[in-house]
């Protein structure tokens, strides 16, 4: 005898529950980018940094999706094996984070910015990043709301 679960279709979500969780999930991430670039922009504005090297942080923010995007395009996720492509994203990806975590320490530590703005841009860094990988963990998998859609 076949067991229930395995014969009977599993219920699917009601469209406006899923358009719910869609609409919260842009909400707070769009929320937590704000929030990031406020950090980085008081950490280059405010009266006593006054010293717009950090903006360069920004870069970093625009390339770091791209070798995990590049990677989700030309690989087959079918197997559950480790692939040579998506380990290459992620360390490059990992690559790009370390260097936007590093460049204020060293513009700091060159006197180009002061301490404060660094330890401002230090906190929008986290809180950007952590908005670039909740963006790809409430959209990166195939299902009915996917960033590949986009």
């Amino acid at each position: 005898s076949v067991p229930p679960d395995v014969t009977e279709e599993s219920p699917r979500v009601p469209a406006h529950l899923l358009c719910v969780c869609v609409s919260l999930a842009l909400i707070s991430l769009s929320f937590g980018g704000a929030v990031g670039l406020m950090f980085l922009m008081l950490g280059c504005a405010l009266p006593q940094y006054n010293q717009y090297w950090p903006l360069f942080v920004l870069f970093f923010y625009i390339l770091s999706p791209i070798p995990y995007c590049i990677a989700r395009r030309l690989v087959d996720d079918t197997d559950a094996t480790s692939n040579a492509c998506k380990e290459l994203a992620v360390f490059l990806t990992t690559g790009i984070v370390v260097s936007a975590f590093g460049l204020p320490i060293v513009f700091a530590r060159a006197e180009l910015i002061y301490w404060g703005a660094c330890a401002l841009v230090l906190t929008g860094n986290t809180v950007i990043f952590a908005t670039i990988l909740g963006f790809f963990l409430v959209f990166g998998s195939n299902d009915d709301f996917s960033w590949q859609q986009w």
